[in-house]
């Protein structure tokens, strides 16, 4: 029994050009925003870049992996034969799908690269400006004129849980590009993967946005005191860095590494909160979503307790990271529904031999 292949809907081209068009756009307003302060967009010490490399990497390793358990599973065997891979390979990775996987990856870290940019430049825009003392007045208001901060050191403690809750933060930044690794390599049709990579890039350019509109440091450097009593962590190193890097940058802005300090809103919220909504809404396994929850709940208590953000920035990161699913979804035509209902559906129908091994743009089921 062969499937055969199916031609790439133009659905799948219209989230690469969502994508593409978000990265165009970003990296545009980057050129303007730093050529506005004499500098130029550049890649610092090659990070954008590197992360590219090391993602397509382990995009590439993955598809290894998609390709021989599909054949197993289509032999029924763990150990699939070389001419079953290649079968699997031909009909699932077709060129299409390789170049629109490939363009969603580029064009995600484009963005990045000019949101790196763009948030350095903020105290160069936006001297003297700072909102600190308004958002820590602001949680305090939410909290009958408590710190967040200092209850949740009072109520957790402040031992073992700080490098807990370190570790959670810190593991951000492979948590990110796994979930994009692993919606472009493992989803049947690419189109819902293609409209995930694209709400994660707006996140960038909300991101952006919200830095500009309230510029800020964050409770750690706006009042240090109050997260004396938590012990040295890589977090903690990791904030002294920053600074520093902060500090090197205001002095000679052509030459320091970008400073990225920045506290409203948090970007770490509105990504894993997007990832949690997308996964909801295109109805993933149960487990799926609830570990993405809960990643969701323990990033949310360790941006507040380590000092990275206070609680309104983590509130403004849920609704950015609801606005960029709704962008997305605008930007892609991805209809969320019929995804949802369509995995609904294959769950109660019985298994196919192979249900996963048919190519871009077809789903378990024909349409």
């Amino acid at each position: 029994m062969s499937v055969r292949a199916h031609v790439t809907p133009a659905g799948t081209w219209r989230g690469v050009w969502a994508g593409g068009l978000v990265a165009a756009a970003t990296v545009v307003g980057g050129i303007i925003a730093t050529n506005s302060v004499g500098l130029a967009l550049r890649d610092p010490d090659h990070v954008a870049a590197l992360y590219l490399v090391l993602v397509g990497f382990g995009v590439f390793l993955l598809v290894g992996l998609d390709i021989a358990v599909r054949a197993a599973r289509r032999e029924g065997t763990r150990r699939p034969s070389r001419a079953a891979m290649s079968a699997v390979r031909r009909e699932r990775w077709t060129p299409t799908r390789m170049v629109a996987a490939g363009a969603a990856l580029v064009g995600f870290y484009a963005t990045y690269m000019a949101y790196r940019n763009l948030k350095a430049i903020v105290p160069l825009l936006r001297p003297g400006d700072n909102f600190d003392a308004q958002l820590a007045d602001a949680d305090r208001a939410i909290f009958a004129g408590n710190d967040p901060a200092t209850l949740l050191h009072t109520l957790l403690g402040t031992d073992l849980v700080t490098h807990v809750l370190s570790t959670f933060y810190v593991a951000f930044i492979v948590f990110l590009p796994l979930t994009i690794g692993l919606a472009l390599v493992f989803a049947t049709d690419l189109r819902p993967a293609l409209f995930y990579v694209a709400a994660q890039s707006i996140n960038w350019v909300l991101g952006i946005g919200s830095y500009f509109l309230l510029p800020s440091l964050g409770p750690i450097y706006f009042d240090p005191a109050a997260f004396a009593d938590l012990p040295g962590s890589e977090v903690t190193r990791l904030q002294g860095v920053l600074m520093q890097q902060r500090v090197d940058f205001l002095a000679d802005p052509s030459t320091g590494t970008p400073q990225s300090i920045a506290a409203f809103a948090s970007l770490h919220i509105s990504m894993s909160f997007t990832a949690a909504l997308a996964a909801s809404m295109l109805g993933l396994g149960r487990r799926v979503q609830a570990a993405l929850w809960i990643w969701v709940a323990v990033t949310t208590v360790g941006t507040v307790y380590l000092g990275w953000h206070y609680f309104v920035d983590d509130i403004a990161g849920v609704l950015m990271g609801a606005v960029a699913i709704v962008l997305a979804r605008w930007f892609t035509g991805l209809d969320l529904g019929a995804v949802r209902r369509s995995r609904q559906a294959a769950r109660l129908e019985p298994r196919a031999w192979d249900p996963g091994a048919q190519p871009a743009g077809a789903s378990a089921r024909s349409h």
